[in-house]
């Protein structure tokens, strides 16, 4: 048996070097017993002065208790700010991450966040020491605002000492007291009962929005339209209220539960995920009759203040083999569609647009603006038919038909790449054209093409 004077050496020893293992060294007893003697006197261990702990730590700890700024204390003792912040907050570094007195441990390398139980307590009382944020405070925060405010200390002076703003510690006491007293724990559960909870989406939810937003996808409606569609239909029910963004991602994001897979093929791109925009096409342009080029448009065109103006372009079935002319009047969006079964030569192209473009009245005959693809080869020809003059985009530039491009990509919902166009009639093209006019568009404020078309007419 050990006996108490080699027992009492030990303590004397651990008193004055501070570190356990080395007082055992000194004193011949094993390490493990040394260990349970320190452990049931309830003293722990300081370490080896200098060993896993910056030389100017306690000279920092000194400056920080005299008031000191942690910037100026920082200097003063020759370390980084970052790290003065870290030793202030109770952070330490273990192997590559960074672990937190909250049970935080982050990896820096590659930024994992994993939690740890720091404190070897019950489940209950490790979950409520996890946070979300580093500006909220932790369950040993509290604890220390509670300890220094027994002791009489100012707001000021428990902020320095948590590295807080005094007005963090007098919110936490003025909110969480009970009673006049201040209980750290119960603060703790407050706080972790107060905090967000994550919410079901909307739209996972069964009802009259998911119903609503449902039946407008299927009729190929954009989810920014939809929403807008429901403050203007339900002006005074704020139940049916959706993001553009909450549509997307019920649509996108399986695991939050909200729209049928199935509805995301009702999206106009068609696609299961998102993706970055494609980059355009380079096309071939020139042709052997000069072309009237888009700067040379009038003005009157450019600020579609005057309808009649149009914007067109092609879209092309499965190994270019047929196509379908699309026109949109700049001013209104109105879409008109020309059939071409077969080839799409510049003869082809030109026998579509003329009765095309003749069938509109005189006044909404102003101009075409095409790109410098092949098909437009004929357009001379095209102008001395129908009296309109086409005007020509700049190469690789399709901002500056922009309407026409968005059409474009609009119709690829009925129209998808890589099918076959000829398939699809002159009433199929009808009933598409009609969908599309009859749609609400933002920038119309909402209005539809048709609706827009029919204003401008009657105004003139």
């Amino acid at each position: 048996m050990v006996s108490e004077e080699l027992k009492a050496w030990f303590f004397q020893v651990l008193e004055r070097d501070g570190n356990i293992s080395a007082a055992a060294r000194l004193v011949g007893v094993n390490g493990n017993t040394a260990f349970g003697w320190a452990r049931r006197a309830g003293v722990r261990g300081r370490g080896v002065p200098g060993h896993g702990r910056h030389p100017g730590r306690v000279e920092y700890e000194r400056l920080r208790r005299e008031g000191l700024a942690r910037r100026h204390a920082a200097a003063r003792v020759g370390v980084n700010e970052r790290t003065a912040r870290d030793w202030d907050h109770g952070v330490r570094k273990s192997g590559r991450a960074r672990l937190y007195p909250d049970g935080r441990r982050i990896d820096y390398k590659t930024g994992v966040t994993t939690y740890v139980d720091m404190t070897r307590r019950s489940p209950t009382i490790t979950a409520l020491e996890v946070q979300l944020h580093s500006r909220y405070l932790t369950l040993l925060e509290r604890e220390k605002i509670a300890d220094l405010r027994r002791q009489g200390l100012s707001l000021r002076e428990i902020g320095r000492q948590l590295g807080r703003p005094a007005s963090t510690v007098k919110r936490e006491l003025d909110n969480r007291s009970v009673g006049g007293s201040y209980r750290p724990y119960a603060a703790q559960r407050a706080w972790a009962a107060a905090r967000a909870r994550p919410k079901e989406s909307k739209l996972a939810q069964d009802g009259p929005l998911r119903e609503f937003v449902t039946a407008k996808l299927a009729v190929r409606w954009s989810p920014e339209q939809i929403c807008h569609a429901l403050i203007d239909q339900f002006p005074e029910d704020e139940s049916m209220r959706v993001t553009a963004e909450t549509i997307y991602q019920a649509i996108y994001v399986q695991a939050r539960g909200g729209l049928r897979r199935e509805v995301a093929a009702a999206l106009r791109t068609g696609r299961t995920r998102r993706k970055p925009h494609s980059r355009p096409e380079q096309r071939t342009p020139r042709f052997v009759d000069e072309m009237v080029m888009i700067s040379e448009r009038p003005a009157e065109v450019a600020d579609r203040a005057v309808p009649g103006h149009w914007e067109g372009d092609l879209i092309l079935g499965t190994r270019s083999e047929s196509a379908i002319v699309t026109l949109v009047e700049r001013t209104s969006r109105y879409v008109l569609l020309g059939h071409l079964p077969g080839e799409h030569t510049a003869e082809a192209v030109r026998d579509v647009l003329v009765p095309l473009i003749g069938s509109l009245p005189a006044h909404l005959r102003g101009s075409l603006t095409w790109d410098q693809g092949s098909e437009m080869a004929a357009h001379k020809q095209f102008s001395i038919a129908t009296g309109v003059p086409v005007y020509f985009c700049d190469p690789r530039s399709p901002w500056q038909r922009g309407s026409n491009e968005n059409t474009n990509g609009l119709l690829r919902q009925y129209f998808p790449k890589g099918t076959d166009l000829s398939v699809h009639g002159l009433a199929d093209l009808e009933h598409v054209a009609q969908e599309l006019n009859g749609r609400p568009r933002k920038t119309l404020g909402w209005k539809t093409p048709a609706e827009r078309l029919r204003d401008l007419l009657t105004a003139t």
